[in-house]
């Protein structure tokens, strides 16, 4: 039972933070909000930092929800977001292909992987998983949310994640990176050839919102031998034609929602 009430506590004491969130939350004010003494709160929101769930401002002092807080947020989605509405199609796509299709979204510099639907096909690759994230740009899916911004944005993005890219990725580096935008924006499809785990390739197509932001990507994932041409236009056709079908499925569900 102390265990639970535990756990029942740190809980009330996440959704405390998250409730003030974006001005951040003082120790004496979640004190005051929980009931509980200062000694217990400042054990269990320490047990919430290891975790990732709660990160502390420098400045003020302040706690606010943490990035891994973020990340349940999304994977969430697949209730009630997103992938609720790409679901089907990404299914669909596996079984068609007989390859791992995913379904991913942006989170700041990163690419955050929600969904993994694995095809048919027995021999399978060191893709994605879910909850799995890579710098903007690292992978097909990743590659073309970060071709699918706007320029200034592109540098920006490479730029920040210049020192992981070129430690974690010894076939990345930004000049390499910005070559591939070019080459996604310009065969509207992103191409990863065996660059983050070999033999292991991939094809990425942003997802966009009925106001043409940016909202996703939907990719596939297969090893080599399963990419190469003309099989490869196949791929490419197939996931264009489910990326309008969710388009168009997020169009029409805003269209309800209005009405």
């Amino acid at each position: 039972m102390g265990g639970a009430q535990s756990v029942d506590r740190a809980l009330a004491l996440l959704s405390l933070i998250g409730r003030h969130s974006a001005s951040g939350i003082a120790l004496s004010g979640l004190v005051t909000e929980s009931g509980l003494n200062k000694a217990t709160v400042r054990r269990l929101v320490l047990a919430l930092m290891r975790a990732g769930l709660v990160e502390q401002d420098a400045g003020t002092r302040n706690y606010h929800l943490g990035e891994d807080a973020y990340l349940l947020g999304l994977l969430a989605q697949g209730r009630h977001g997103l992938l609720s509405q790409a679901m089907e199609q990404v299914q669909r796509l596996a079984r068609d292909t007989g390859d791992a299709a995913f379904i991913s979204v942006r989170r700041g510099l990163y690419s955050v992987c929600l969904h993994r639907e694995d095809g048919g096909h027995p021999i399978r690759t060191y893709a994605l998983m879910p909850g799995g994230h890579h710098p903007l740009g690292v992978g097909a899916g990743s590659l073309a949310m970060l071709a699918a911004l706007p320029d200034a944005e592109v540098d920006a993005v490479i730029a920040a994640n210049h020192a992981e890219v070129t430690r974690s990725y010894p076939r990345l580096n930004p000049d390499s990176l910005r070559a591939q935008v070019a080459e996604t924006r310009e065969a509207g499809i992103a191409l990863n050839p065996g660059l983050i785990f070999e033999d292991s390739w991939g094809l990425g197509a942003a997802l966009h919102g009925p106001d043409g932001q940016l909202v996703g990507a939907v990719s596939l994932a297969a090893v080599e031998s399963r990419m190469r041409m003309p099989r490869r236009a196949e791929l490419e056709h197939r996931l264009r034609e489910t990326t309008r079908a969710i388009a168009a499925r997020l169009t029409r569900t805003q269209q309800e929602d209005i009405q």
